[in-house]
């Protein structure tokens, strides 16, 4: 089943919103000018009536009434839509007085009246609405009579039903034309949207710089263009650096797997002795162990990057797992004659396994690059807002330019040296990822022949203290000697 157009949706609601306006509208105006006309119909009863009631009192008596011999007709006679009636007081009494124009079938003779001006309405033989106004008028003589002054409502009906055939025949063309204002009107409405699906349309995994222009559009689609090319920016981005990371990778890949098959080529390119290939086979190890490095960090990094990694965290002791990873790497310091020192300590929420790998990464660069006999100082500091663990070294430092990229994937501020002593370049790239994960960041600070300080800064979780708890003794690797 096809869906209806948005435009079309829109035009209809207001079609049907417009259709109980006017409905709406339509039975008011009835209903006011049915109201006005019953009081415009009783005003002119009332001040007919205090006419009447002026003769009566005035100058005549039960007999001259009879007579008709009286200004009385005149009053009535010369409206088409009066007709008056004058009782005695008693149920049964004569009728003294019945004039109009038009003759009043039946006769109302059976009606009350007090001396405050009463209405009653009725339909005649002939299906007219009638308004009548009854009043007990006490005659120059003393007597009372009963007084029924009636008035022709059959013209004000007739506007009435002019007024309601006018609207039914009026009110369709009324609707169709709201209907197709309202159509029109969301056409008009929604043609910027037509700009989402144009763009939407170029956009391609080859070319993402297609952007929507904001400067023309409502505030509400203002918004949500702007939001659209936000995500069409960190689509780019993404795509960008997931091409960079290809080529980077594919690179990386490129010179072991150049090497193994240079190696073995050429190994097997003529009959050998046991010992040669062995030292081939031995060669190789070393570059399927490089290969293997690099892919279990690229997957590491796939699994830091996955939602689900956070479900893990717990309460995590900084102090507690640096000093494990000083244990890992006491060996490694213990052969540069290095100082390994740990002070501070802090509790942050997080992956216990994955802030260890973290460190390890971090320690593993300190040490590989710090010159012998010299000091790695860690700290855990606590601060109002965040908890930072740093490592320092004294080594060559890192110049300024390549600062910003350290923790790119593959990026590496001196890469034969770096391949020389086996390293993937992913290390720092997965530190800045386990960091992302812990909502935290990592940073570097280093000048060229000067002291370099990695930290890895984690936000404080809510309720945490603000000390930083017992300092850690100082360790020392040279001490194992």
């Amino acid at each position: 089943m096809k869906t209806i157009s948005l435009s079309t949706r829109l035009g209809l609601m207001v079609s049907l919103m417009g259709a109980c306006l006017v409905l709406l509208l339509a039975t008011l105006a009835f209903l006011v000018l049915d109201h006005e006309l019953d009081t415009m119909a009783r005003k002119s009863l009332e001040n007919k009536m205090e006419l009447i009631e002026h003769s009566l009192t005035m100058n005549l008596n039960t007999r001259e009434i009879a007579s008709h011999n009286h200004p009385l007709p005149d009053l009535v006679m010369g409206h088409d839509n009066f007709y008056l009636t004058i009782i005695g007081p008693s149920p049964n009494a004569e009728v003294l007085l019945s004039i109009g124009t038009q003759v009043q079938e039946p006769l109302i003779t059976d009606f009350t009246a007090s001396e405050t001006l009463d209405y009653l309405t009725w339909t005649d033989g002939r299906g007219n609405q009638q308004l009548g106004a009854s009043r007990l008028i006490r005659l120059r003589s003393g007597e009372n009579v009963r007084v029924l002054l009636t008035r022709d409502r059959t013209v004000d009906q007739a506007l009435l039903n002019a007024d309601l055939r006018s609207t039914l025949l009026v009110l369709p063309l009324l609707l169709v034309m709201i209907g197709l204002g309202a159509w029109w009107l969301a056409q008009r409405g929604l043609a910027p949207l037509k700009q989402f699906s144009n763009v939407a349309a170029k956009v391609t995994t080859q070319d993402l710089t297609h952007r929507l222009a904001v400067d023309n559009l409502p505030k509400e689609l203002a918004e949500l263009a702007q939001a659209f090319n936000v995500m069409l920016d960190r689509l780019d981005a993404g795509v960008q650096q997931l091409s960079q990371f290809s080529d980077d990778l594919a690179h990386e890949l490129r010179a072991p797997l150049t090497n193994l098959m240079g190696k073995t080529q050429v190994t097997l390119s003529r009959p050998r002795a046991p010992d040669a290939y062995k030292a081939a086979l031995e060669s190789n190890t070393e570059e399927l162990e490089r290969l293997a490095r690099i892919v279990y960090d690229m997957l590491f990094l796939a699994q830091v990057g996955h939602p689900s990694a956070r479900a893990s965290f717990t309460t995590v002791s900084l102090a507690q797992e640096a000093e494990r990873v000083m244990e890992l790497f006491a060996l490694s310091a213990e052969d540069k004659h290095l100082n390994l020192t740990l002070s501070g300590n802090a509790q942050v929420q997080g992956d216990r396994l994955m802030i260890q790998r973290a460190l390890s990464n971090l320690l593993s660069n300190a040490i590989r690059h710090s010159p012998e006999g010299g000091y790695i100082p860690l700290r855990v500091e606590a601060g109002a807002n965040t908890i930072c663990v740093s490592i320092s070294n004294a080594g060559a430092g890192i110049e300024a330019h390549h600062l910003p990229h350290v923790f790119e994937r593959f990026y590496r501020a001196d890469s034969s040296r770096a391949r020389t002593e086996g390293g993937t370049g992913l290390g720092l790239a997965i530190v800045q990822s386990i960091m992302a994960l812990h909502q935290g960041l990592a940073d570097v600070h280093s000048r060229p022949s000067g002291f370099t300080q990695f930290r890895l800064v984690f936000p404080r979780p809510c309720g945490a203290p603000t000390d930083t708890g017992p300092a850690i003794p100082t360790r020392s690797a040279t001490s194992r000697k």
